[in-house]
């Protein structure tokens, strides 16, 4: 197979081959980030770790400093960081529309006073205008 005839086929035939692959793997990505991150997910975590405790507990304070390190904070403490992610998100894009809508007022605001001076500036030559008139005639 010639060189230029190789590149044809790797792009026409593998690259949407990579690009399949790696649409599934955000669409697998974001569904598991949307079940893991949720609160339900935090409880059954802790329900799943707490199942280990007796065990733990049996083992001694190095095992139960173990158990309290590596099974319950990390599956717990995954789920609830992802939770707060989430909502500290939405309080950001809260604060980004406000922003925004502020931002649209001031500049409805702006174009206001822009009329506002044109009108001013418009009277106040007609009124020199008619003054200058008044004096010459």
């Amino acid at each position: 197979m010639e060189h230029g005839a190789y590149l044809e086929f790797r792009k026409h035939f593998l690259r949407p081959l990579e690009k399949r692959e790696n649409a599934f793997n955000d669409w697998l990505a974001i569904n598991i980030t949307r079940v893991v991150g949720t609160m339900w997910c935090a409880y059954a975590f802790a329900a799943l770790a707490l199942v280990s405790l007796p065990a733990a507990i049996r083992g001694g304070t190095a095992t139960l400093v173990g158990w309290i390190a590596q099974t319950f904070l990390q599956l717990v403490l995954l789920s609830i960081i992802m939770v707060g992610q989430k909502v500290a998100a939405a309080k950001s894009d809260r604060q980004l529309e406000q922003t925004y809508k502020d931002a649209e007022a001031l500049l409805k605001i702006n174009g206001e006073i822009q009329q506002l001076l044109k009108q001013n500036t418009d009277l106040t030559e007609e009124i020199h205008r008619l003054v200058r008139d008044e004096k010459k005639g």
